[in-house]
């Protein structure tokens, strides 16, 4: 039998950090390793999902390292958050960007030349300055971590011009380890991290990219800011979440049109002023119940662990978009939702953004082939946690918490409504948009109709047996398909393809999803974090939990922080369940660390006192 493995006396110090610092009790999945690995100064590749716990890969390894972690971070409106809570827990750390004053980014650079400080959160843009770089090679330098590492890739969702230029980290710093992290990039992305930063040598960490706590829901859409309001009241009233909306007009339309009807929401989009733009940010993270209306220049970065939910009214571009957006939900652990509404138009509206793009054919054919991944998702027969995961090269089995596996769809043999779709849009000569298209289908004589003597047509009318709705959908999955084609630069007339002909002579046969009417949302048991709590706590310790979130709420105001720097639900949770009566009590509490107990442990004590 294998003895196992001693600790080193660095895995040793680490595991203490961890515990008394952070207040957690072990390593989770890969953390342990990369740690490990770092601070014995090798260059890491860590692939995890959002909540998995990447911060403390780096944070660790350069509180125990001689020297300073330097954090490349894309998002200067964050980084007063990072520092807060590594301050909360008595990690020395600060940050240097545009914000700050002279003096203080003076008082920065002394901590950092003298190595008096773990850690420092620094821009891109600000690192690559020929000053920034002097300056860090005259100080002591633990390890580079580059965060958001997916930013480098010319083909991703969010490409950062800044990051191609941080393979100088590399050249200039050889024998300082460095680790990038994301939340989300499939193969291709991760080859172009690792070829743009030089990290051919470094060891590739790859969690798991599920997140179970997350249920994947995608209606058909019909109203969407109706169906979104009904999602809302239905399952998540007064929790936190965000809405994503592909465009700043629609961003400011929901966010007006949800709070005329009593759900609290704040607008967010890059062509806002900055001072409202951060002051909206700011409110989002440290109040509770607000809904952020948001194109997808709002999120990457965002620690809230109690997001409930993230809804899109728009196509995402990408599965990777998509994973990173509705990675935001429920970092605690807690149950959250990914819902989106879902219609043609969507599908016409990203394809033409594609095709009317200045970007050249190349670029053009890597989005167009994402674009497909993601229209695959949402037409899916099959569980969409299995088919998100397999495009991250990782295979699963059915989740049974998705809609798909909830509510199984039902497939037909769709070749004849196919031949009906694509029959009219060859005898409308290919030169007419959806609209007119459903209308010849379905027998309706509009003026348009007449006025080209399409109701002469003989398909005029061969799908009257089915609505307008109906049409949409099969049509929807046609294009997704690759079976039709929409000309943009013609007035979004449907072509028909080369696929088309098999489908036509009947060469080849199609499954298709059943259309479903838009239903009202439902509620679910368990699905909003107050669900969660009453479902998971007496009704004494839910009195308890309560109390601890007014509480918490005070603190963070005093302190002049988000709330859950101060604690997070699922510590405060834990808290209810245990009751600690003394500090010693308290101290084996997840997420209570030494100098957490020192600042509030008494506070938590006599609180849980009174209460009993």
């Amino acid at each position: 039998m294998t003895e196992p493995a001693q600790q080193t006396s660095e895995q040793t110090q680490a595991l203490h950090l961890l515990q008394t610092v952070f207040g957690y009790p072990a390593f989770r999945s890969q953390q342990g390793q990369i740690v490990d690995h770092v601070v014995n100064g090798g260059d890491a590749l860590v692939l995890m999902p959002t909540g998995g716990g990447k911060s403390l890969c780096y944070q660790i390894p350069a509180m125990i390292r001689k020297g300073v972690g330097i954090v490349v971070s894309p998002l200067i409106a964050l980084m007063q958050d990072q520092v807060d809570a590594l301050e909360e827990v008595g990690v020395r750390a600060a940050f240097l960007n545009s914000t700050q004053s002279f003096e203080e980014s003076q008082r920065v650079e002394r901590l950092l030349r003298t190595g008096e400080i773990d850690l420092v959160y620094i821009a891109p843009e600000r690192l690559m300055t020929a000053r920034c770089l002097d300056m860090l090679e005259a100080s002591p330098i633990a390890l580079f971590a580059i965060d958001e590492a997916h930013c480098v890739s010319q083909w991703g969702h969010d490409f950062r011009p800044e990051y191609i230029k941080l393979s100088v980290l590399h050249e200039r710093f050889p024998s300082v380890p460095r680790i990038a992290l994301t939340a989300t990039a499939d193969q291709q992305t991760r080859d172009e991290i690792i070829r743009c930063l030089q990290l051919e040598t470094a060891l590739q960490f790859v969690s798991s990219f599920d997140r179970p706590n997350i249920r994947y829901q995608i209606v058909e859409k019909a109203n969407g800011r109706k169906q979104l309001l009904d999602f809302i009241n239905a399952q998540h009233s007064g929790d936190a979440g965000i809405v994503y909306c592909l465009s700043r007009k629609k961003v400011e339309e929901t966010a007006e049109f949800l709070n005329e009807n009593g759900i609290n929401s704040l607008p967010y989009h890059a062509g806002m002023e900055m001072t409202v733009r951060s002051r909206n940010q700011a409110r989002f993270l440290r109040e509770d119940g607000i809904v952020m209306c948001a194109t997808i220049a709002f999120g990457m970065g965002i620690d809230k662990p109690d997001v409930r939910f993230v809804a899109h009214l728009d196509l995402p571009k990408s599965i990777e978009g998509y994973y990173q957006e509705t990675g935001r939900a429920g970092r605690d652990g807690a149950s959250a939702n990914a819902w989106m509404a879902y219609g043609l138009q969507d599908v016409v509206q990203q394809r033409r953004m594609i095709d009317e793009s200045e970007a050249n054919e190349i670029y053009k054919r890597v989005q167009g082939v994402k674009l497909d991944a993601m229209l695959s998702l949402c037409e899916t027969l099959n569980c969409r946690r299995m088919q998100l995961l397999a495009y991250f090269g990782q295979t699963s089995q059915p989740c049974g918490n998705c809609d798909t596996c909830l509510i199984p769809p039902t497939s037909f043999d769709g070749s004849v409504a196919a031949q009906k779709i694509l029959s009219t849009v060859y005898r409308v000569d290919q030169r007419f948009a959806a609209g007119h298209v459903i209308d010849v289908l379905r027998g309706i004589d509009t003026e348009r109709v007449q006025q080209w003597r399409h109701n002469q047509l003989s398909t005029f009318g061969v799908g009257s047996d089915k609505s307008e709705a109906e049409w949409r959908a099969l049509l929807r999955q046609l294009i997704a398909l690759g079976l039709v084609a929409v000309d943009y630069e013609n007035y979004s007339s449907l072509k028909l393809t080369e696929q088309s002909r098999a489908v036509l002579r009947g060469e080849t046969k199609i499954q298709l999803r059943q259309y479903k009417k838009a239903e009202k949302a439902t509620k679910h048991k368990r699905q909003s974090a107050k669900d969660f709590a009453e479902t998971d706590l007496s009704a004494s310790e839910q009195a308890i939990f309560e109390k601890l979130r007014w509480w918490r709420i005070t603190t963070a105001k005093a302190h002049n922080v988000a709330a859950f720097i101060i604690f997070a639900d699922a510590t405060l949770r834990e808290i209810a369940k245990t009751k600690p009566r003394s500090l010693d009590d308290l101290r084996g509490v997840t997420g209570v660390g030494a100098k957490k107990l020192e600042s509030y442990g008494a506070e938590i004590v006599a609180l849980i006192d009174e209460m009993s």
